[in-house]
């Protein structure tokens, strides 16, 4: 198997990029105060992110992953976002394996 240079200069691109912008927003942060509207944006980060990972495949896959994702949402409500993950992930994998 071989990797092509330009596949390499992408992946170290695609990586650079996400270091910078994770150390930029730690170093943002530590450098202005989060209140108010701002600290009730960053909380609806996870949800937001979580149904944005969702969305897509409900809309485009079959009744387990609609059902999956209605069960994500209802644990998401209650439960940290990891619960709702592993919620989500642990009913597709058994609605697949018992619809046809």
């Amino acid at each position: 198997m071989s990797v092509e240079p330009t596949t390499l200069v992408a992946i170290a691109g695609m990586a650079v990029a996400t270091v910078l912008t994770r150390f930029t927003g730690f170093w943002l942060v530590q450098r202005i105060s989060v209140e108010g509207r701002l600290a009730r944006a960053l909380e609806a980060v996870p949800g937001a992110i979580l149904i944005s990972l969702i969305a897509p495949i409900v809309l485009a896959k079959g009744p387990a992953e609609s059902v999956a994702a209605l069960v994500t949402l209802l644990i998401a409500s209650r439960a940290p976002t990891l619960a709702a993950v592993a919620g989500g992930v642990a009913t597709v994998a058994i609605l697949r394996a018992i619809l046809p």
